[in-house]
């Protein structure tokens, strides 16, 4: 019989980090296996886990570097491939300047090929147009929580959920989007602890849940000082804490005082006397945390969303200790790591500001070079410049026509770059436009470490040997900057990792050696560190945590005669993301093969609909045809759309309206309309 190996390493889907082996035969990933007792996933996997190999060896990878000539791709060497991106690059920086090029970097990949391309972007093309896919998800997050708390992370570890009397849940499908986490909500209900559950949708979760309120898409912040309103009401803020621990608190009071429930019960849509009962159960709660996803992110006010739910903590005390806190659960792998380590244009690696001179010092001695001190343009904000100040752009790992908003706009910009070069494992809607592909490797093909959502550093390992000519991001990223003329050389991702550290204080003491087995949460200053399982113990990481009255604003657009329903997005159980990995899975192909829009039996018997039948979904901005699933999930007057298929694509209809604060999108409201074909 012949010898399968077992390589330890982590889950390339979601936030969670789980923990899982990679079993390989000849050469060959042939299946997976949890580990049994790591402390993240406690020897479980959701589907997708235990489907994580199959995308690994599929026909379709890319095996060698594509340029297109004539408008079809052409396979070539590596070194006329990188010469030509070199070539072009240069020339358009010389012509237009160094922010005239612009650079998205990967959720998905390693922290040390994330650190790579920023170091690419700023060190070597001289620009902080550097972004990746968190200003999609959980830009407004980072914005929130530093202006409230002064870090921008999860403040509680995965663990802790189960030590929670009251688990607030707040815009997160979370038994979809992070099943081990949700498996982690359902032990401690059936331990004793009140669920609240805050969602438009009677998602699974509701039926475990104390009460489930269903406020209107886009009315967080109402509902939020709702409850801050009778809390203060019923005298039942943690004065002590308030006092010794927070600043202007007065200021927040005068604002939540004009939310008695029976108004936010007109906005909201919430009877005030739920509003007052979550309320009543939230701050009773000895240690209750709040659990928060993309559901309150995604909008034009994510980040007034983020800082209501880091009042409502402060003003009970709910921070700072053990089974507490608020605590948003990141969508990619890597979300938190590639932002840890400098991939967002106003950060470079440990969110030291660009602006900040004393920071720039310490990384131009370190590089070498002279960095550029203005602030770069968003995700968004490059793709909207794109054939206008934007002239190039690089893509690692990412698939903005499935994922961005209006994607026909998105589209249309891309198709004005003078040059665009995309990196990955796999031709996509997004890199069939460009024109240099380069593959790269999976996760089961390099080293590295991605940072899960509870701050922990873990692992990867190389199981095999690289898939035709694919190499590791970090060796390509490597090897252009070699190209554009600065030596950029490392032997291993752990020589990189001991730079990151050097020059990143939360990443001090976090190196290759340390690992092992559990990984370690950050912060993590020194070598002699053993790690941080909550935040905020003794004192915010700004010194006093700032309450900041939050007024609510309405969603972007809102429904009219025209567009008289509210669409909203998200993922589900069997997909991830845009679709690139998991679509490529058979067995999670076999489970869902397309998307649907979600109706409510009401609206699809006025709309004379019946269940599979196919639809047409239109917005301001584009249409699709859908087939149709009747159900009470989703209220009267509100239509869902999982975004993961790009031949119903949900962001053909998403509306691009950005958070003045964070530049994330509108994705959970647009105004719709459905129509029979």
């Amino acid at each position: 019989m012949r010898r399968v190996e077992r390589v330890l390493t982590t889950c390339v889907y979601c936030g969670v980090g789980c923990q899982l082996y990679l079993k390989v035969r000849d050469g060959k990933v042939v299946g997976v296996v949890p580990e049994r007792i790591h402390g993240v996933n406690q020897g479980k996997l959701c589907i997708k886990g235990w489907t994580m190999h199959e995308f690994i060896h599929h026909p379709e990878r890319l095996r060698k570097p594509l340029i297109k000539r004539e408008g079809k791709f052409v396979e070539v060497g590596w070194d006329e491939a990188l010469t030509y991106v070199a070539k072009r690059l240069n020339e358009i920086r010389k012509k237009n300047g160094s922010d005239s090029i612009g650079f998205l970097s990967s959720a998905k990949c390693t922290n040390e090929e994330n650190y790579l391309m920023q170091k690419l972007a700023r060190a070597v093309i001289g620009t902080n147009n550097i972004d990746h896919c968190a200003r999609l998800c959980h830009a407004s997050t980072l914005a929130g929580l530093v202006a409230t708390f002064g870090s921008g992370a999860m403040t509680n570890s995965i663990a802790e959920i189960e030590g929670a009397d009251v688990i607030f849940v707040i815009g997160s499908n979370t038994t979809e989007q992070h099943p081990l986490i949700a498996r982690r909500i359902l032990r401690a209900v059936r331990k004793g602890s009140k669920l609240i559950l805050a969602d438009p949708r009677s998602i699974d979760l509701a039926g475990f849940a104390a009460m489930h309120v269903q406020q209107k898409p886009g009315t967080d912040v109402a509902l939020l000082n709702g409850m801050m309103n009778v809390i203060l009401r019923e005298g039942l803020e943690d004065k002590s804490f308030i006092e010794s621990r927070t600043e202007n608190f007065e200021a927040l009071k005068e604002v939540v005082e004009r939310y008695a429930p029976e108004y936010v019960e007109r906005v909201t849509g919430v009877p005030a006397s739920e509003v007052e009962k979550a309320a009543l159960l939230y701050a009773r709660g000895e240690r209750s945390t709040i659990i928060y996803s993309m559901g309150i992110t995604q909008h034009t006010t994510g980040v007034d969303n983020v800082i209501s739910t880091a009042n409502l903590a402060m003003l009970t005390g709910n921070v700072g200790k053990e089974s507490t806190g608020v605590n948003p659960l990141r969508g990619h792998n890597n979300v938190q790591g590639a932002c840890d380590v400098g991939c967002l244009s106003s950060y470079l690696p440990g969110y030291q500001k660009v602006e900040d001179e004393s920071a720039r010092a310490k990384f131009e001695s370190a590089w070498e070079v002279k960095l550029p001190d203005k602030v770069g343009l968003t995700l968004v904000e490059m793709i909207n410049a794109c054939g206008k100040e934007i002239k190039a752009l690089y893509i690692m790992g990412e698939n903005p026509l499935v994922a961005d908003p209006d994607i026909n706009h998105a589209r249309e910009s891309l198709e004005k770059l003078e040059f665009f070069v995309a990196q990955d494992m796999f031709i996509n809607e997004t890199s069939e436009l460009a024109d240099v592909v380069l593959p790269a490797a999976s996760l089961a093909e390099k080293d590295g470490t991605y940072t899960n959502t509870e701050r922990r550093v873990q692992r990867i390992r190389k199981a095999i040997e690289s898939i035709g000519e694919c190499r590791p991001d970090w060796k390509i990223v490597c090897q252009v900057a070699s190209k554009l003329g600065y030596e950029m050389h490392y032997d291993s991702p752990k020589e990189i990792a001991d730079e990151i550290a050097s020059l990143t204080p939360i990443y001090g003491g976090i190196v290759y050696d340390r690992l092992g087995y559990e990984g370690l949460q950050w912060p993590c200053p020194n070598r002699e560190h053993p790690g941080t399982k909550y935040l905020h113990k003794d004192k915010f990481s700004r010194g006093l945590g700032r309450f900041t009255p939050i007024e609510y604003k309405p969603p972007a657009e809102e429904t009219d005669k025209e567009y008289p329903m509210t669409l909203t997005t998200g993922r589900v159980l069997f997909h991830f993301h845009t679709g690139t990995l998991t679509r490529r899975s058979p067995t999670l192909n076999e489970l869902l093969s397309e998307g649907y829009v979600e109706v409510n039996p009401t609206n699809a018997e006025e709309l004379g609909i019946l269940e599979g039948d196919e639809v047409k979904v239109k917005s301001r901005r584009g249409e699709i045809r859908i087939k149709a699933r009747v159900s009470d999930i989703v209220p009267k007057g509100v239509v869902f759309i999982p975004f993961h298929f790009a031949e119903a694509a949900a962001n053909a209809l998403t509306i691009a309206a950005l958070d003045p604060v964070a530049k994330i999108p509108e994705y959970k409201v647009c105004a719709v309309r459905l129509e029979r074909p």
